[in-house]
């Protein structure tokens, strides 16, 4: 197994120091921020007590993010997670999280193949290339704009790539709509019954 592939192995020193076995050195929640955004998994352990902290700094990371305005959870999902604990549906909520993510990851990685992997065996297929131009729009509406191969210096594309992007915003602004109503139906859930 390349050491890619294995978990990342931090060490929290007594001083709170975070310290990379790999590399020797120490390092900061952002770095292993970075490290977990390339695609590899962390693993944190106390040096002392051999405890995995992993959970607890992976929180860390995200209230950081979170505290400085780069809101990805929604304030009805943060207040769902915290009822969450003190309900009975503690038990369904990290099933259905792990679900949700593992759907959205397979949902983007199948995505970026269909774009990505040319010739297409469909490629000849008439209406194939303004199909794959709106996918990649799409695509760039969801990641913030960091998508490769548009091209919006083409004058003639440029009425075509507004009208995509303002249908992927439509689509986009339906998946939050449905989102907002799955975490409606989880808070209902987690009301405690009288």
């Amino acid at each position: 197994m390349a050491d890619t592939e294995k978990p990342l192995l931090v060490k929290r020193y007594a001083s709170r120091r975070l310290y990379n076995t790999e590399t020797s050195d120490y390092v900061t929640l952002e770095e292993i921020a970075r490290v977990i955004r390339s695609g590899r998994e962390v693993q944190i352990i106390d040096l002392k007590t051999g405890d995995d902290l992993t959970r607890q700094y992976l929180l860390q990371i995200i209230a950081e993010h979170e505290s400085r305005g780069e809101n990805v959870l929604p304030l009805g999902v943060l207040t769902d997670l915290v009822r969450s604990y003190t309900t009975q549906a503690q038990s369904v909520v990290p099933q259905f999280l792990a679900m949700s993510f593992e759907m959205l990851r397979d949902g983007q990685t199948k995505m970026v193949d269909n774009l990505t992997n040319v010739p297409h065996p469909m490629a000849a297929m008439p209406g194939m290339e303004a199909m794959q131009r709106q996918q990649r729009a799409f695509l760039k509406s969801m990641m913030g704009g960091e998508w490769p191969d548009t091209d919006a210096s083409d004058p003639e594309e440029s009425e075509a790539q507004r009208r995509e992007a303002r249908e992927a915003r439509e689509d986009l602004d339906e998946i939050k709509r449905q989102l907002a109503e799955l975490q409606q139906k989880l808070g209902e859930l987690n009301k405690p019954s009288k």
